[in-house]
Formats: C-alpha cells, structure tokens, sequence
C-alpha cells in the first residue's frame, strides 16, 4: 500500500495489531467494523482482510484520507466506506448503523477520550455486545470508558497500552 503519512501519525505496531486481532478472531468474521480515526487505516484494512463484512474508516486529516482512498482502490476494497471527518462531529450525526467491533486509535495527545465513549454509548452506534479497541500512550492516565462497558483484555507493549471491552458485562 502507498500512504504518504503526516508526521504525527502514529500507525498501530505489527505486534500489538497481530496480538489485537488474535483477540478478535472469534468475531471478526461477517463483523460489521468501525475505525474511527483510521490514519494510516491499518486497523480496518486488517479486519477487512481477515473476514469482516465490512469497515467504515473516519480521518480528518485531507491527506491521509485521500491515501485511505487510494489504498481502497488498489486493494478493490468494496466492503469499505471512507469517511473525511473530525470522529466527535461524525458520531453526532443521526444514524440507524450500529458496529460490532469499533477501533478507537486515537492521537496520544488527545485530551477527551471520554467524550468519544459516550457517544458511542449514547449515540447508538454499538450493537448489543459490541468490542471496542483502545490504544493510548503506556505512561498516562487510562481513559475510563462507560460503566456498561466490560474489560475483556489489556495489554502493553512499549510506549502503548492497548485494551478491548465490550458493551454489556464482561465475558
């Protein structure tokens, strides 16, 4: 794939992705996918190769977005829709389609986490059970995701903590 990465883009690494998607192999297949701040959109990609039924990708950034565009095209990826949005505004928007696993990778940098769970949570973009992926920077404070979300895994890896829940008590 050709991207043409911004400078603080930060993709998800190899072995964190690999261990991710370990996790999600009972439930990948025919998952409806949403990667919410897809950058490089290295996360959808992978769901849509290993058997989901289909991703939506979220970038604000023109540049990566036009780069996510050019990958979706090269790849033939059909089941892929691409949207150029900032994530908050586009979970604001009314919508009937929920996601079974959502990809939340956001900048480390970024200070209202909280605030793209409750929209998840709020807003109806969540199937009963859905997972929801989290990465953040190893060496500050977890975001607390919604009291309905259960903590299935956690994980670090170097300067990434990385955990899935899911919607409902955990399992």
């Amino acid at each position: 794939m050709r991207f043409d990465a911004p400078p603080d883009l930060r993709p998800t690494p190899d072995r964190v992705r690999e261990t991710l998607f370990n996790w999600l192999a009972p439930w990948i297949e025919g998952a409806s996918c949403l990667d919410l701040f897809a950058g490089s959109g290295a996360l959808g990609f992978e769901a849509l190769s290993r058997g989901a039924g289909e991703a939506w990708m979220v970038e604000s950034d023109a540049a990566a977005a036009a780069s996510l565009e050019q990958n979706r095209q090269l790849l033939g990826a059909e089941r892929l829709t691409i949207r150029r949005d900032i994530a908050q505004r586009f979970l604001t928007r009314e919508t009937s389609r929920q996601f079974d696993i959502v990809f939340l990778d956001p900048p480390f940098s970024m200070q209202d986490r909280e605030q793209v769970f409750q929209l998840l949570a709020e807003r109806g973009w969540l199937r009963e059970h859905a997972l929801i992926y989290m990465e953040s920077a190893a060496r500050t404070t977890r975001p607390s995701p919604p009291s309905t979300w259960g903590l299935l895994r956690r994980r670090q890896a170097g300067q990434v903590d990385y955990a899935l829940y899911r919607r409902g008590d955990a399992v």
